[in-house]
């Protein structure tokens, strides 16, 4: 009984070893297959969910694939950090691990950059460590308070940011924090001031600026930004700050990536 269960191990151990083994092999292949897709300068990484992987493999049919890569150049930008997931997505096994042509077929799919505050502040003449804030109401409501304009307290948080970086103000050199809309105008990017002060966010005394500064200012931090066709096609439907970048995404469907596409080789 005792060796019944260690051959079992074993069996289920080498099992799980090559399921991993042809997840990897195709993941690989992926791999390459986006890489020509989005023109990238390197195998982006790719991870196919699901366990066991074979199961799906037998099938053809894998149920999500996320795809992400890293300081891709987009337009104007050049730290841009690409992901998609792609959803009910066909390629059978024996074309995938093939060195020929490959298609894959996704059901939907999801595609995101993100914009990071280095590549932000590239477009942001004479502004040094820049910083993209999440805001909420509460901090709106707080700017409103310290004396910016009634309009603060209408503004969706959802699709504004705080900026915050060093510039030179009247000659010194200070911290300007920004309170920003966000706006998406077709594939382009809109960054609209509305509220400019020196000094921290948070802190006891913000300090108003005079008029020509503000004005100044403003449209030092107005910018319109145009990353250029989002990954795999996919139309661009949010614009928003995460996690220290400033994210579009949105939602594409019916894709053939490959031999298969209009583009594909």
């Amino acid at each position: 009984m005792k060796r019944l269960v260690i051959a079992l191990l074993v069996l289920l151990g080498l099992l799980v070893a090559a399921d991993y083994g042809a997840a990897a092999a195709a993941e690989s292949a992926v791999s390459r297959q986006m890489r020509q897709q989005l023109g990238l300068a390197d195998d982006p990484s790719v991870r196919i969910n699901g366990f066991p992987f074979l199961t799906q493999a037998i099938s053809g049919d894998y149920s999500s694939v996320d795809v992400t890569a890293e300081r891709v150049s987009f337009g104007q930008l050049r730290e841009v950090e690409v992901r998609a997931q792609l959803r009910d997505v066909q390629a059978p096994l024996s074309e995938l691990l093939a060195s020929g042509p490959r298609t894959l077929r996704v059901g939907n799919a999801e595609g995101t950059i993100r914009i990071s505050a280095n590549d932000l502040a590239r477009l942001i003449t004479g502004v040094d460590k820049l910083r993209i804030e999440n805001i909420d109401d509460l901090a709106l409501e707080q700017a409103f308070q310290d004396g910016g304009a009634a309009s603060l307290t209408s503004i969706n948080p959802d699709s504004a940011a705080r900026l915050v970086g060093t510039t030179r103000v009247l000659g010194q050199e200070v911290e300007v924090a920004v309170i920003a809309v966000l706006e998406l105008s077709g594939q382009q990017i809109q960054v609209v001031p509305r509220d400019i002060r020196i000094g921290r966010p948070g802190s006891d005394d913000p300090q108003a600026l005079p008029p020509p500064v503000q004005t100044a200012l403003r449209a030092l931090f107005t910018l319109r930004i145009d990353p250029g066709t989002l990954p795999l096609e996919v139309t661009p439907t949010r614009l928003r700050a995460r996690d220290g970048t400033l994210e579009i995404s949105g939602f594409t469907s019916g894709l053939v990536l490959g031999a298969g596409s209009a583009g594909g080789a």
